[in-house]
């Protein structure tokens, strides 16, 4: 299972528990309900157990349904299409599909348990439909709200702004990738802006996969800049951080006809690669974000820009090629060493490039 696959399953677990959790919330209230002043009291068939089976049942089918059409379908297909418009089409959607139900059971289930035809039977039905209706469009629009929020924060980062995680800032060690467009303004200029903009667009979405499939975390995108951050363990782990780059070449080259025929032309790029100890943190007060400081993100920032001057795709630190050991698959180049603008201190860098 590939890693995309995997955030998705865990998501899809998340809605199954917070579902059923709605589930046993609501027949909790149902039962409260009856046992008030306002209220007649419960019939004689009444069950709570049975009444909190049916409610989590319900809730347990309609996030293996639903919840399944959310993660895997709407926001696989429809990722580029607005916000408000995902929830909008996901709520019709789900409103329909519960009409249909109530008048399937209505037509069918009716006349056999009652002896009632079709219209008694879904007049009997209509309150408790219309209530189902209400509330389990607003789980499924504050579940589709959620999952688009936590796409924009990134994969775990809103969890952990919820949570408070990073409140007070912590150090961690993380390696970073600064990945830009080669001749960008060029491209920029012939395409016009937004032409230009699409191609962006369609260029972070195609390496997105390739990210994700490397234990990458995209961190910010900066113009047409991407900065990729990993743990320590995860970068290094079967050479990760390295790998990414050249998966992203191999997906870009799979994409290549359809680059020719909308822009006429196939994006290539460079990305200069540093780890260390930073800073990590929640700063903002109207729009709140989680970064990391420290001169880490700089001397990879100036790493990059390094990468044309010295004729090279992909430059490393020292520091980053000694945390990932001994390279298989992939040949390093001393650069010697190099002072950076903006450091007093020189660093050796190397080129990277694939075995075969």
């Amino acid at each position: 299972m590939n890693r995309e696959r995997q955030i998705r399953m865990r998501q899809l677990q998340v809605i199954v528990i917070a579902w059923m959790l709605t589930g046993f919330i609501i027949a909790v209230y149902d039962h409260l309900v009856l046992f008030t002043n306002n209220s007649a009291g419960p019939s004689a068939d009444y069950s709570f157990v049975v009444s909190l089976a049916i409610n989590m049942g319900s809730g347990l089918i309609g996030a293996l349904m639903g919840g399944s059409l959310l993660v895997f379908f709407v926001n696989v297909r429809y990722r580029d299409k607005p916000y408000g418009l995902t929830i909008i089409v996901v709520i019709l959607a789900f409103i329909a599909v519960i009409a249909i139900i109530a008048a399937l059971i209505a037509l069918i289930a009716g006349p056999i348990a009652t002896g009632n035809h079709f219209l008694p039977t879904l007049s009997r039905m209509m309150p408790r439909t219309l209530k189902s209706l209400i509330v389990w469009s607003m789980v499924v629009a504050i579940t589709q709200l959620l999952l688009q929020v936590n796409s924009k924060f990134g994969q775990g980062i809103f969890l952990n702004v919820i949570k408070g995680k990073y409140n007070t800032p912590k150090p961690e060690e993380k390696m970073f990738m600064f990945l830009d467009l080669n001749s960008s303004t060029r491209i920029a200029e012939e395409l016009g802006d937004e032409k230009y903009h699409a191609l962006l667009k369609d260029f972070f979405s195609d390496i997105t996969t390739p990210i994700l499939e490397n234990k990458g975390e995209i961190y910010q995108y900066v113009g047409d800049e991407v900065v990729i951050a990993w743990n320590y363990q995860d970068g290094t782990q079967n050479q990760h951080i390295i790998k990414c780059f050249y998966d992203m070449k191999l997906q870009i080259k799979k994409y290549e006809q359809k680059y020719l025929r909308k822009y006429g032309l196939v994006p290539t790029f460079k990305a200069g690669i540093h780890g260390g100890r930073v800073i990590a943190g929640e700063v903002g007060v109207i729009k709140r974000d989680i970064t990391y400081s420290g001169n880490v993100l700089n001397t990879a920032s100036r790493i990059l820009s390094k990468c044309t001057e010295l004729k090279a795709e992909l430059i490393a630190s020292d520091d980053v090629l000694s945390a990932l050991g001994l390279l298989k698959e992939y040949i390093p180049r001393s650069l010697g060493s190099i002072r950076l603008r903006g450091r007093e201190e020189s660093i050796v860098l190397n080129a990277l490039a694939p075995a075969c």
